[in-house]
C-alpha cells in the first residue's frame, strides 16, 4: 500500500495461465468441493439414509460467475504473491467464502469495516472488483491511484448495465427491480446516468407495493413531494416523477424472483399505455440471470412433490437464495440456515426470517419416523457448506455417518 497517488499505469495480466489454473482449481476443490453433494447429484439428487430421504434440488450451489469470481481472487493472490490485495465489498454473499478470502491475506476495501479508504491506495496495490460490479465513481478513483485490477464482475450483470446505460443515452428513466443498497444494484444505478449530455435518471423498486406507488403516479399524477421522500433513497440526483416518468424502461438486479420482475415489468407497461394510449414510451429487457432462474425452476420442480421439510443453504446477504427460501415456504416448512451450526438439536433450529429479517429459532422442527428432507442453495453457497448441513442432519438422526446413503432405484 502507498500513500501517494500516480497515474494510471495499470496493465492487464494473464491470471489464467495452464500453471496458474491448475494451483488454483486444487486449491479451490480442496476448500469448497464435496465428494458426498457430488454423490447425491450422481444419484439423480435422491438418496435414502436410514429414515431419512434427501431429495436435492437438480440446480444449486455455486454458478458459473460465482466460480470464475472466485477463481480469479485465487489466481490474483498467487500471481501477485508479494503485493497487497484489496477486495471492494464482499466477493459474493457468503461469509465462509469471504473468511476464507481474508484468510490468504485479501482484506476488505470498502464496506463496515473497511481497512482503509481508496485514497490511500497507491500502483503496486492490487484491488479486486467482486461478482457485483462496482460503482463507477468507486473504479475511477482505484484507477486514478493506478492500482492494478482485477475485474471479477459476472457477464450477467454487465449485460444489465449495456442496457441502462442505453436507456440512458436515449433519455428513458431505468426503472430497476431490486434492493436499492445491494451491491448490485448500486452499480447498476450508477450507470443509469448518460456518460455525457442526455437526460437519463433512474428508479429502483423492490417490490409489487413501491411498484403501484410508480403506476399510480404514471397514470394520475400526485404528491411530488410525498413521492420523492418515499422513494429518496432509491432514486438519481434531481430526479422529478413528473419529467422522468415520461418515458421508462425496465431492469432488475439479476437475482431477483422472475415471477414478480415480469409483473412489475406488467404493471409498469399497462400504466404508460393507460396514459399514453400505447406502449411507445415503456422499453423492457430481460436481464434476470440464467443461473437464478435454473435454480428457482429447479426447485419449482422438487416442489411439485413437496418434502416434509426444506432446508435452504445459504448467505443471509444473498437475494438470490432469499428468493429460494421464500418460495420453499408457499408449499412446505422451509428454514434458511447458514451452515450446520445452525442445526442445534432436533427440537431447535436457528434459521433466517425472511420477512423480519433476523435470525429466529424454530422448536420441533425434525419429526421423528420417517422423514423427506429437499435441500438446495443459493448461487454463492459451496457444496463442502451442503455437505456440513448434510452430515450434521444426518447426526441429529443417530444415523452414522458412514451409511452411505442408497439411491432412488435401491430404496
Amino acid at each position: 500500500m502507498a500513500s501517494t497517488a500516480a497515474p494510471a499505469t495499470s496493465k492487464r495480466v494473464n491470471l489464467r495461465t495452464p500453471e496458474v489454473m491448475e494451483a488454483v482449481q486444487a486449491a479451490v476443490e480442496s476448500h469448497y468441493h464435496s465428494p458426498m453433494v457430488e454423490k447425491l447429484r450422481g444419484a439423480g439428487g435422491v438418496m435414502k439414509f436410514g429414515d431419512v430421504t434427501v431429495r436435492l434440488a437438480k440446480q444449486f450451489g455455486f454458478c458459473y460467475g460465482v466460480e470464475r469470481a472466485i477463481d480469479l481472487a485465487y489466481a490474483a493472490r498467487k500471481v501477485f504473491a508479494d503485493r497487497d490485495l484489496y477486495l471492494v465489498g464482499e466477493i459474493i454473499h457468503n461469509p465462509e467464502v469471504n473468511a476464507q478470502l481474508a484468510a490468504m491475506g485479501i482484506r476488505n476495501l470498502t464496506g463496515k469495516g473497511a481497512a482503509l479508504e481508496v485514497d490511500r491506495l497507491g500502483p503496486d496495490d492490487v484491488v479486486i472488483i467482486p461478482a457485483f460490479g462496482a460503482e463507477v465513481s468507486v473504479q475511477e478513483r482505484i484507477r486514478e491511484r493506478g492500482c492494478q485490477i482485477v475485474d471479477t464482475t459476472c457477464g450477467d450483470v454487465m449485460s444489465v448495465w449495456k442496457r441502462v446505460r442505453q436507456y440512458a443515452n436515449d433519455g428513458v428513466t431505468s426503472i430497476i427491480h431490486g434492493k436499492a443498497d445491494h451491491e448490485e444494484t448500486r452499480a447498476t444505478s450508477s450507470r443509469a446516468r448518460p456518460a455525457s449530455g442526455g437526460s437519463g435518471h433512474f428508479l429502483v423498486v423492490y417490490d409489487l407495493a413501491e411498484t403501484d406507488v410508480v403506476c399510480g403516479y404514471i397514470r394520475a399524477g400526485g404528491d411530488k413531494e410525498t413521492f420523492l421522500e418515499r422513494f429518496r433513497s432509491s432514486c438519481s440526483p434531481g430526479f422529478d416523477p413528473e419529467l422522468h416518468l415520461q418515458k421508462i424502461g425496465v431492469a432488475n438486479q439479476t437475482t431477483m424472483l422472475r415471477s414478480e420482475t415480469e409483473e412489475v415489468q406488467s404493471r409498469l407497461r399497462d400504466a404508460v399505455t393507460a396514459r399514453d394510449g400505447s406502449d411507445e414510451n415503456f422499453r423492457v429487457f430481460d436481464t434476470i440471470c440464467g443461473a437464478t432462474q435454473e435454480r428457482q425452476d429447479a426447485l419449482i420442480d422438487l416442489l411439485k412433490s413437496p418434502p416434509d421439510l426444506m432446508l435452504v443453504v445459504g448467505g443471509y446477504n444473498s437475494s438470490n437464495t432469499t428468493h429460494l427460501a421464500d418460495m420453499g415456504k408457499e408449499k412446505a416448512p422451509t428454514y434458511f440456515v447458514l451452515n450446520a451450526s445452525c442445526l442445534e438439536s432436533p427440537q431447535a433450529i436457528r434459521h433466517f426470517d425472511t420477512h423480519r429479517r433476523e435470525e429466529v429459532v424454530a422448536a420441533d422442527w425434525l419429526p421423528p419416523g420417517p422423514v423427506t428432507v429437499g435441500i438446495t442453495a443459493g448461487a454463492s453457497c459451496p457444496s463442502n457448506l451442503i455437505e456440513d448441513v448434510l452430515r450434521r442432519l444426518l447426526e441429529l438422526r443417530g444415523i452414522p455417518l458412514d451409511t452411505g446413503g442408497a439411491a432412488a432405484g435401491q430404496v
